[in-house]
């Protein structure tokens, strides 16, 4: 019961500071800290008269541990629609996330018609060796049909620890053919880049999420383009952001870090001056000052948010596609020990080099550039928006509310992408929106030393609602 009182305290003292702030008054001798603290105490008071009168009055028992969290929860909902409270499963899930690696079979899945569908096997995995092919349709989990199970339920009961066994039931082919394969799970990480070439003079660096992994990949796809494509025939990289929503803020100053090798990154501001952080970026262009696009959407968010406007500012990069989601602010994750959880507490702004905030605003693109969305997905391809969310932190007048987030599946009608392609190239197309090539050369403005700050926990950049179109990886 101590736990329970102790996590009491604390969503009183924030529903009391939210509610109760304009209320004080002074008694003779006291100071106007105190009269706050009476007021404080008097509102403890009133939230746990009101948490007995449910344990003992409510219609059917309630669930103790229930009633705190759902408090705690309220109380960091009503601050901005990005601080919240995680419990103990939630907290896991998201250090999964964002580490990047986890006890799986490496499958990314999709549910269809109640069933689990395979999106594609991930390479030199499990799944990949056992046979499983994209389309396959997963019936039932070791024993347990998957037909009533959520598309989370379904990977939890498919993710577990290395070594260990599992058995799906595959439905295979227009038949549908049964059958059952075991398989034993393995180390599986989350690949957040992927690369290629676009034909033989540009490299195509794709990032989906950042997470632990993602700087690294960035830095091996440099690499071995550099090793693949003569220097002299070279001519750039296009780096896409679009629909990705966000990640590990010290994972997007990595990637800003790739491509220059002087100047500010990004800044954050908390609400004391002293919690203001300055990132630099470190010598070592991995990149070499070839030029650099980056496409962008209105499902670009947060960390995405950080590299697209630092290698604006910087000059060293084209941006092409739609206006940005706008969620510019930091929440930093406060473990709360044993089982508790876990706080994702927003705790500063972020700006970008030459000082602007984008939060509910976003990065304009330098070249605007709308796909052709099928008329079965019109008015459905567009985010609304930073700015659209109840309660987001405002920024100004001049908020602006989403943008398209559409991508096409197939590349040949992918709008953005030709874009970028052709400025590379120095092709001028009749549709174009280009007048001309541009090749960007680093620079940077001076900045101030960094200001030290202790930090609190790891802080990370959770962002906007992911592409409902993706799938999990099991």
């Amino acid at each position: 019961m101590r736990k329970i009182s102790l996590l009491l305290c604390g969503a009183a003292l924030g529903a009391a500071t939210a509610l109760v702030g304009t209320q004080a008054f002074l008694i003779p001798g006291s100071t106007p800290a105190t009269a706050a603290a009476a007021d404080t105490y008097r509102s403890l008071n009133l939230f746990g008269d009101v948490f007995e009168k449910i344990r003992t009055d409510y219609v059917e028992k309630p669930d103790d541990q229930k009633l705190v969290e759902a408090a705690i929860n309220g109380m960091l909902t009503s601050l901005d629609p990005h601080s919240s409270y995680m419990d103990s499963k939630a907290f896991n899930d998201m250090q999964v996330q964002t580490r990047g690696e986890f006890g799986g079979l490496g499958i990314e899945v999709t549910q269809e018609n109640g069933f689990i569908k395979v999106v594609t096997p991930i390479d030199d995995t499990p799944a990949s060796r056992a046979g499983i092919l994209s389309g396959d349709i997963i019936s039932a989990i070791d024993g347990e049909a998957v037909d009533g199970m959520t598309l989370n339920q379904a990977v939890d009961k498919m993710r577990g620890e290395p070594n260990t066994v599992v058995t799906l039931k595959i439905l295979r082919g227009p038949k549908k053919d049964a059958r059952d394969i075991k398989l034993t799970r393995a180390v599986i990480q989350i690949k957040s880049v992927r690369s290629k070439k676009e034909g033989d003079d540009i490299g195509y660096i794709r990032i989906t999420q950042f997470n632990e992994q993602t700087a690294d990949g960035v830095r091996d796809a440099l690499l071995k383009f550099q090793t693949d494509i003569p220097g002299d025939k070279l001519k750039g990289y296009i780096l896409d952001l679009r629909n990705n929503p966000g990640g590990l803020l010290d994972q997007s100053i990595a990637v800003v870090n790739a491509f220059i090798d002087h100047g500010e990154i990004v800044s954050t501001r908390g609400r004391n001056a002293d919690e203001t952080m300055r990132y630099n970026a470190r010598p070592g262009d991995l990149s070499h000052g070839k030029p650099l696009i980056v496409l962008i959407n209105g499902g670009s968010a947060s960390a995405s948010e950080i590299v697209a406007g630092a290698l604006q500012d910087h000059k060293r990069a084209t941006i092409i596609g739609t206006r940005s989601f706008g969620k510019g602010s930091v929440q930093t994750i406060i473990p709360l020990g044993a089982d508790n959880g876990a706080l994702r507490l927003t705790t500063a702004r972020y700006y970008t080099p030459s000082g602007r905030s984008i939060q509910a605003q976003g990065i304009e693109p330098d070249i605007i550039v709308l796909e052709d969305v099928p008329a079965d997905l019109k008015g459905r391809d567009e985010t609304k928006g930073e700015a659209s969310l109840k309660g987001h932190l405002l920024n100004g007048t001049h908020e602006q509310f989403g943008s398209q987030a559409y991508v096409p599946p197939d590349e040949k009608n992918d709008k953005q992408l030709i874009a970028a392609e052709d400025l590379l190239r120095g092709i001028k197309r009749a549709d174009a929106a280009p007048e001309a090539p541009v090749a960007p050369t680093p620079a940077a403005p001076a900045v101030p030393a960094p200001v030290p700050v202790k930090p609190v926990a790891p802080v990370v950049t959770p962002a906007a609602p992911a592409d409902p179109s993706a799938g999990k990886s099991p």
